[in-house]
């Protein structure tokens, strides 16, 4: 069962305003419900019966984040996401599911998703999962600046740039914090639990396999056709360190 965690500084947007969050779910009462808790917040809140008006809305809408149900009457929530990432690539996506299959949890993180809850849920845990994603955003501010540097690997907490050498790389929100959290204990193991509770904040089930599927992302990314930086010590976990011979 997860720790709840304290809920922090207020959340807002990079220029100042509300987070705008776009809650996506056939079921009205739910909708209505996870629209109250999220507003009490302070957050702008819209909502979407069906994958077309979802996608719609967030065109115009713009959401820092998106609480997505898995199953809707138009199509279904893994659509909806490879139709909203076309548009806004790095918007935090938390699943909704009555579905609690290990491989139904791990099919939506595989497709791009960033987390998962399964009905029931409480709405705290909910609130604290999406405001978790959020602070993993580049979308929201009161970030403190400075640069991590590992061998020829070098992030910006500011910008968010991420580069190795002279190739700027592309991430997730997710697999920033999870390269972050590397370069911050370089050589140095960590485990796959640690890992969960730094990065996720929260025990997923003691499904290290998520773990597994975001270092197998940064790996095509970071070391694709490069000396290895992230290697995995058997029985122990993972280590980042500046590549051999940089």
């Amino acid at each position: 069962m997860a720790t709840m965690r304290d809920t922090g500084p207020e959340l807002r947007r990079a220029d100042g305003g509300p987070i705008r969050v776009l809650v996506v779910d056939d079921e009205a009462s739910l909708s209505e419900l996870l629209s109250m808790a999220l507003r009490y917040e302070g957050w702008d809140v819209r909502t979407a019966p069906d994958g077309a008006t979802a996608v719609r809305i967030a065109r115009e809408h713009r959401p820092d984040a998106v609480v997505l149900d898995v199953m809707l009457p138009d199509f279904d929530g893994l659509e909806v996401l490879r139709r909203l990432r076309g548009e806004s690539p790095e918007v935090p996506v938390l699943f909704l599911t009555a579905r609690d299959a290990v491989e139904d949890r791990v099919a939506g993180l595989t497709a791009g998703g960033d987390d998962y809850v399964t009905k029931p849920f409480s709405l705290e845990e909910l609130v604290a999962r999406l405001r978790g994603l959020l602070r993993r955003s580049r979308m929201t501010a009161a970030r403190q600046g400075s640069e991590l540097v590992v061998g020829d690997l070098v992030l910006d907490e500011d910008s968010h740039e991420v580069r190795r050498g002279d190739d700027l790389i592309e991430l997730t929100a997710t697999e920033f914090e999870l390269l972050r959290y590397l370069m911050r204990n370089p050589k140095r193991v960590l485990s796959k639990a640690q890992i969960l509770d730094r990065v996720w904040n929260y025990d997923f089930g003691g499904q290290s396999n998520v773990v597994e599927l975001y270092v197998s992302y940064l790996r095509k990314k970071i070391d694709a056709g490069r000396a290895p930086m992230i290697h995995t010590v058997r029985g122990a976990g993972y280590v980042l360190k500046p590549a051999a011979g940089g």
